[in-house]
């Protein structure tokens, strides 16, 4: 039965990278990303992220009984991203996954560090509404990914 101790710091705080291209859509008049975009840009890594334990959002409402509702969400901007930059998204868990997932998160182009972001989302059980710990299905998908 896996449990948070058994998912190792350097495997849950290793950084997976989504690669994506900025969509004219997405620039605003001065021809840079609108700020807001960036906040769906984490979005699309920390789905891809979880993605890559093998566990879905939908499955995890779904089968789980789980929800996870944004709590916090802090970025910095160094540079403007612009329209067709491919971008590099770094994601990673900043602390062991118990009722929250503390992510950070880095935009480069290239290896020029765009943004910083920082995101908490909270385990919520579906049903009760209430925050509750990961089940036990979520741990052993990270155990499993790590063996």
């Amino acid at each position: 039965m896996a449990g948070p101790e058994e998912v190792e710091k350097p495997f849950w705080a290793q950084p997976h990278e989504v690669r994506l291209r900025v969509r004219y859509a997405e620039t605003d008049q001065m021809g840079v990303v609108y700020y807001a975009h960036y906040a769906v840009y984490c979005e699309v890594a920390r789905t891809e992220w979880l993605r890559r334990f093998g566990l879905t959002y939908a499955e995890m409402e779904r089968t789980m009984g789980i929800l996870l509702p944004v709590r916090h969400f802090r970025i910095t901007y160094h540079r403007p991203a612009r329209y067709d930059d491919e971008l590099r998204l770094e994601t990673r868990l900043l602390a062991p996954p118990q009722t929250r997932l503390h992510f950070h998160h880095a935009i480069y182009r290239a290896t020029e560090l765009l943004a910083e972001a920082e995101v908490v989302l909270v385990f919520i059980d579906r049903h009760s509404w209430r925050p509750c710990r990961p089940p036990q299905a979520f741990y052993e998908a990270l155990a499993l990914a790590n063996s």
